[in-house]
C-alpha cells in the first residue's frame, strides 16, 4: 500500500549566496512537522529584463565615456535583472505554482516533479527559472525524508546508492582564452589511485591546493581566487599552469602520473567562429585553427603531460571535430562534453550514435527537476558514457549534489577547489557519505 503524505504548504524566499547575490530558496512542509528546504544557484537568474544596455559610443560623454565607466554601468544592469529574476521566481512560485503542488503525496516525486515541468514549458510566459525549480523539486524530495527518517541520497538511489565519486579539484584558472591555452580556462587534478577512500583522495587535492598557492606566489602571481575558489593566473601557456601544479604536488610528496593525474577545462565553444569553422585563439598574430589542428594540440599535450581528462575542447556544434578527437585520444583520455551534450538526453543519444566523446558532464542548474536528472544520467550511463557532476555558477552551501551524485553513482565530482564555504559544504557531506557509503574502486573509471 502506498504511503499517504501530503504537502500542506510550499513557500520561496529570496536568500543570499556566499558572494553576497541573490537567490531562491524553497521550503515544502508534508504533513505535520516534516518540512524540506533547498537553495538554487544564483548564476542563472534573468528574468524578462533586457540586460544588454546601450552599447554604442555616442553614449554620455560621448568618447569621454570610457571603457571601465561603461563596464561598472553594465554591472549595475545585470546585477539589478539578477535581482529581479530571483523577486519574480520566488513571486511565481508562492502565487502560482505552490497551489498547484499543495495536496500532491509528497511521496510521488514523479508527479511534483511533471508540474514543475510544465511549468518550465511556460517559462516564457510565467520568467520561471530552471534552478529555482529544481529547488521545489529537491525541497519535496527533503521533506519525504524527513519522513521516512533516510538521508536524501539513501531516498534517491536506494540499496543500488553504493559508490562514491572521485573528487576532481580545479587548481588555476586562467585569465583568459588567450592563444597559449588553446582555451583551456581550468587545470584540475583527480587522484590516480583505485581503492582509495574518499577521505584520502580528498586529503591529497586539498594539500596539493595549498601547494600551488605557495608556488603562485614564487613565481610572481597575486594568487587571487576565483569563484570557484580556484587561483587565478594568466598563464602564458597551458604547460607552464600544468608545471606550476607539478612541482606544488612534488613539493608535499606526490608524482602527476602516480598518485594524480591532471585534468583540464577547456571552452571550445567559446573561441568557435561557426562563419569560419575555425576556433580563434586570440587577437594578434595567432592564426586560427582549424579542428584538426586543435586536436593536434591536444595530443601533444596529452602526450607531454599526464592528462586523464579533457571538458569541452571543441564547440558543441562540432560534431565532426568531436567524432576525429575521440577516435584520435578517446582510448586513453577522457573526452566529457559539458557544452556539447547540455544535459540534453536526446543530444546524448546523439553523441553516443555518433561516437563523440566518451563522458558527460552535468551541469544540475540545466535540469529542472530531480526525476529529469536521473533520466539524464541514466540515459548517459546506458550509452555507455562516463558520467561527471560539476558545480554550478553561484553555488549556495546546500548539499543536494553531493547526495545526487552518490544516490545515482556519478563517477566523479568537479566541485571546485576547498576555498569557498559552498565548496567546502560539499565536500563536507562527500565525507559524511562515505563513512557508511565507500567501497573500493570509485577512481577505477579515470
Amino acid at each position: 500500500m502506498e504511503r499517504q503524505l501530503l504537502i500542506r504548504d510550499v513557500y520561496a524566499r529570496e536568500i543570499l549566496d556566499p558572494a553576497g547575490n541573490l537567490t531562491i530558496e524553497t521550503e515544502v512542509l508534508a504533513g505535520e512537522d516534516a518540512v524540506g528546504r533547498a537553495s538554487a544557484p544564483s548564476g542563472v537568474f534573468s528574468g524578462r529584463y533586457d540586460t544588454a544596455g546601450p552599447r554604442e559610443e555616442g553614449g554620455p560623454g560621448g568618447e569621454r565615456y570610457c571603457q571601465e565607466q561603461r563596464s561598472r554601468d553594465q554591472h549595475r544592469r545585470d546585477q539589478c535583472c539578477r535581482d529581479r529574476g530571483v523577486k519574480e521566481a520566488a513571486e511565481n512560485i508562492n502565487s502560482r505554482l505552490a497551489d498547484e503542488i499543495i495536496g500532491i503525496n509528497v511521496f510521488c516525486q514523479d508527479e511534483i516533479d511533471r508540474i514543475l515541468t510544465r511549468a518550465q514549458r511556460d517559462a516564457a510566459r510565467s520568467h520561471m527559472e530552471t534552478n529555482a525549480l529544481l529547488s521545489i523539486s529537491v525541497a519535496a524530495a527533503r521533506a519525504a525524508c524527513m519522513a521516512l527518517k533516510l538521508p536524501l541520497y539513501r531516498y534517491l538511489g536506494g540499496i543500488q546508492a553504493v559508490k562514491m565519486p572521485a573528487p576532481v579539484m580545479n587548481l588555476i584558472n586562467s585569465g583568459s582564452c588567450g592563444s597559449g591555452t588553446a582555451g583551456i580556462r581550468k587545470f584540475l587534478i583527480v587522484p590516480a589511485g583505485a581503492g582509495v577512500p574518499f577521505c584520502a583522495q580528498l586529503r591529497m587535492c586539498a594539500g596539493v591546493y595549498r601547494s600551488v598557492e605557495t608556488v603562485l606566489r614564487e613565481r610572481g602571481y597575486p594568487a587571487a581566487v576565483g569563484e570557484d575558489g580556484a587561483f587565478i593566473a594568466d598563464v602564458a601557456e597551458a604547460g607552464e599552469a600544468l608545471r606550476m601544479i607539478r612541482d606544488a604536488a612534488g613539493r608535499i610528496g606526490y608524482r602527476m602520473g602516480r598518485e594524480l593525474l591532471f585534468a583540464i577545462g577547456a571552452e571550445g565553444s567559446g573561441i568557435y567562429d561557426p562563419q569560419q569553422q575555425v576556433y580563434i585563439l586570440g587577437k594578434g598574430k595567432n592564426r586560427p585553427k582549424t579542428a584538426e589542428e586543435m586536436i593536434k594540440y591536444y595530443e601533444e599535450l596529452t602526450a607531454e603531460f599526464p592528462v586523464c581528462s579533457i571538458a569541452d575542447p571543441l564547440d558543441r556544434e562540432d560534431w565532426k571535430g568531436w567524432q576525429m578527437l575521440t577516435e584520435r585520444i578517446g582510448s586513453s583520455v577522457q573526452l566529457a562534453g559539458g557544452a556539447l551534450f547540455d544535459a540534453d538526453a536526446e543530444r546524448i543519444r546523439k553523441g553516443s550514435r555518433l561516437g563523440a566523446a566518451n563522458a558527460v558532464l552535468i551541469r544540475l542548474d540545466r535540469i529542472p527537476t530531480l526525476t529529469e536528472v536521473v533520466r539524464v544520467v541514466r540515459t548517459a550511463q546506458e550509452a555507455g558514457y562516463r558520467v561527471a557532476l560539476t558545480c554550478c555558477p553561484g553555488e549556495t552551501e546546500d548539499v543536494f549534489a553531493a547526495d545526487i551524485a552518490a544516490a545515482l553513482g556519478i563517477g566523479q565530482i568537479w566541485a571546485g577547489a576547498p576555498c569557498h564555504s559552498e565548496q567546502t559544504a560539499k565536500y563536507n557531506r562527500f565525507l559524511r557519505i562515505g563513512e557508511t557509503l565507500w567501497q573500493p574502486g570509485a577512481a577505477k573509471e579515470l
